[in-house]
């Protein structure tokens, strides 16, 4: 039977750099002959392209209904026959996610109480909780410098007013969590270099 693949996620405000680092680490792990599978949340399952609909703005929605299709996409996203991130740790391969149930908390909890947030999504944090969550901690400011460089197009919570608040969200949510989730906030203001090195001394604790 094929040893458990572990399950590191990348959390942190947009343009936190979240993606960039998922994709050094899959090359990294990939070198050392770690089989990995990245992936993100929201997905491109259904469910997941109609939340990515609301957040450019193409589709209205009320914030408690956002909350609820992120849960339903994170629980088809961990169950799923074809491409389930359960079946894929089974099997031992390691999974790397952009955004998992921090995200929900953060952001969804800045329109919705967190406690209801917190408990909608226990089904799925019960089911699979990450070795690691590697927090990308950068100032609203840079962050959105970065998006503005790097998109056309900005998402609904791509603001200065409301990435204050997610990140302050961030912090009330690990202080919540702390003894149930293992948190690393790193210092996502260096070079993509030194996030990485960063992210790989972690990295290679956990994979042992």
């Amino acid at each position: 039977m094929a040893e458990r693949g572990k399950f590191i996620v990348f959390e942190g405000i947009d343009g936190s750099g979240k993606s960039t680092q998922v994709r050094i680490l899959t090359e990294k792990l990939r070198q050392e002959r770690i089989e990995c599978y990245a992936t993100m949340e929201p997905t491109d399952s259904p469910i997941g392209s109609l939340i990515h609909q609301i957040m450019t703005g193409r589709v209205s929605s009320d914030p408690k209904v956002i909350a609820a299709l992120f849960v339903a996409d994170r629980l088809d996203h961990l169950l799923n026959d074809v491409n389930g991130i359960c079946k894929k740790i089974e099997e031992g391969t390691t999974v790397l996610m952009d955004r998992y149930c921090f995200s929900s908390y953060a952001y969804q909890s800045v329109d919705v109480p967190m406690d209801w947030v917190i408990g909608a999504n226990r089904l799925g944090s019960d089911i699979l909780r990450p070795d690691v969550n590697l927090f990308l901690d950068v100032d609203p400011e840079l962050a959105l410098e970065r998006i503005s460089r790097n998109r056309f197009d900005r998402e609904l919570f791509e603001e200065k007013s409301r990435l204050v608040r997610v990140r302050e969200k961030y912090i009330e949510a690990f202080e919540r969590m702390k003894g149930e989730e293992r948190v690393v906030i790193l210092n996502g203001s260096k070079s993509r270099e030194e996030v990485s090195a960063d992210v790989w001394k972690i990295v290679k604790e956990v994979t042992g």
